[in-house]
């Protein structure tokens, strides 16, 4: 992810130090959730490992808005934010795709 490249152009403030940690720890999360959801146990256990990924690339997309709005790191975030809205795209449409699947199996 770019993500992890950007925080590591931070400067040393200690602001920049607490953002770069915040979104060390939401940035990486959806990679681990995600690899959990792959070994999920059923459908709703896959939707509810999905919906934390996507609880933490929420934050990560905050907190890049954050980065940008205070001009913590002088290259572009852009980039990085785009990355980040097209993983929630993604993780959305798995989610809506996977929970219409659970309300069919249940319903039938």
């Amino acid at each position: 992810m770019q993500v992890c490249l950007l925080i590591d152009r931070f400067p040393s403030t200690p602001i920049a130090k607490h953002v770069a940690t915040q979104i060390t720890r939401s940035g990486t999360s959806p990679f681990a959730n995600y690899g959990e959801a792959q070994g999920a146990e059923s459908r709703q256990d896959f939707v509810h490992k999905l919906r934390v990924c996507l609880k933490e690339l929420r934050e990560t997309q905050a907190w890049l808005k954050f980065v940008q709005r205070m001009n913590l790191c002088p290259d572009d975030v852009v980039a990085v934010r785009e990355e980040c809205n097209e993983l929630v795209a993604i993780v959305v449409a798995s989610v809506r795709t996977a929970s219409g699947k659970c309300k069919m199996s249940n319903v039938q």
